[in-house]
């Protein structure tokens, strides 16, 4: 079966730190094929000759009950990186985007009444954990504990902070932690993300999962200490790598 291809006008991009913009394309649901939370679109971008070089993947930001004429994607400007450079400094609003998808298995599972669910992400590794978030929180998903724990630089790199912060309070099973590695006078969690899942699940439980998103370095060291240190399951551990 061919790849369908999907063509996007860009309605809007918001700078929502010094390094990471949403951006959202214009999808009519007569048009757009249905996603699960966690699931990835891939553009085909104008930057090259072979497909390596031209395609890119990001992870949906916006839930699947959201508008449904719009899908929305959070990125972060990568150093040298001809995909972010072409996307910052071609791309503008009522630009057009070429796409594929969506795809993915990083989704949420079937039940969550038996277990509870802890998001470890740094930066826009959050994207997809918003996205599941939005789809509880909208569909009213029966769930047990819910704890997104959030890694970045500084205060000013923090993303979808007041909406996180709204659903502690809305959502009463739903915990947010954020660690700061270069904050000092942060009053939260100085350092990583690391520290954070290594006092709260200290004690191994087989009733909980972890969804890692982020960096490869993250992630590698994150399932290291989940396997080795704190002995888990390496059933109880999903994780989606961005580079």
């Amino acid at each position: 079966m061919p790849t369908l291809w999907y063509e996007s006008l860009v309605v809007r991009i918001e700078q929502a730190t010094p390094t990471v913009r949403r951006f959202w394309l214009s999808t009519p649901s007569v048009q757009r094929p249905p996603f699960k939370a966690g699931q990835f679109i891939t553009f085909d971008l104008p930057i090259g000759e072979k497909r390596l070089h031209r395609w890119r993947s990001y992870s949906i930001a916006s839930a699947p009950e959201d508008d449904p004429d719009l899908l929305e994607l959070c990125i972060v400007r990568v150093p040298d990186g001809l995909a972010t450079r072409y996307l910052f400094e071609e791309v503008k609003e009522g630009s057009v985007l070429r796409w594929k998808g969506p795809e993915g298995t990083f989704c949420l599972p079937d039940t969550l009444e038996d277990k509870d669910l802890v998001m470890v992400c740094t930066g826009t590794g959050v994207a997809p954990f918003r996205s599941m978030l939005r789809h509880l929180h909208h569909t009213g998903q029966p769930h047990r504990n819910l704890h997104l724990i959030f890694g970045t630089r500084t205060e000013q790199d923090i993303l979808y902070r007041r909406e996180f912060e709204e659903l502690t309070r809305i959502m009463p099973q739903f915990r947010y932690d954020i660690a700061l590695s270069r904050q000092p006078n942060w009053p939260g969690y100085r350092g990583y993300v690391h520290q954070i899942y290594l006092e709260h699940y200290a004690q191994k439980r087989p009733d909980v999962l972890f969804y890692l998103c982020g960096w490869s370095n993250m992630i590698d060291e994150a399932v290291a200490n989940l396997l080795v240190k704190l002995g888990y399951d390496r059933k109880q551990i999903l994780y989606e790598l961005y580079g």
